[in-house]
């Protein structure tokens, strides 16, 4: 899980133990992980952990995901979306930086339009 290190050590602010389900918006501020089953729409400011063997059926809005579990939705991920070698996303996704493990499945299209990217070179050269 290296999403932890990047979000700077967050502590989890919410938490969907498995065998939950839980259907509607989830408006996330931090770092939030589902482990049971979700349907809707999740957008915010923060992390979003999708851990093993959970299901979630939405359209996603957030800085940084980690997905181990399946997603079914589009994904507009401002930062970093890491799919393991468990994840599972049926959907398609927007985001700066994708990491996928050996064993991840995707089935949609990508595009990786590199802001994050362009924003802090050019804060750093003064441009």
């Amino acid at each position: 899980m290296h999403m932890k290190k990047e979000s700077g050590g967050d502590d989890m602010k919410a938490f969907l133990g498995k065998g939950a389900e839980f259907s509607g918006k989830l408006v996330l501020s931090g770092l939030v992980r589902i482990d049971g089953e979700f349907k809707g729409e999740v957008l915010g400011n923060g992390t979003l952990i999708i851990g093993d063997g959970a299901y979630i059926e939405a359209n996603i809005a957030v800085d940084n995901m980690l997905i181990s579990g399946e997603v079914r939705g589009d994904l507009d991920i401002k930062k970093k979306v890491e799919v393991s070698s468990t994840g599972k996303i049926s959907g398609n996704i927007k985001t700066s930086i994708l990491e996928v493990k050996e064993g991840a499945i995707i089935d949609g299209a990508c595009q990786m339009s590199g802001k994050e990217k362009i924003q802090n070179s050019v804060s750093e050269t003064g441009e």
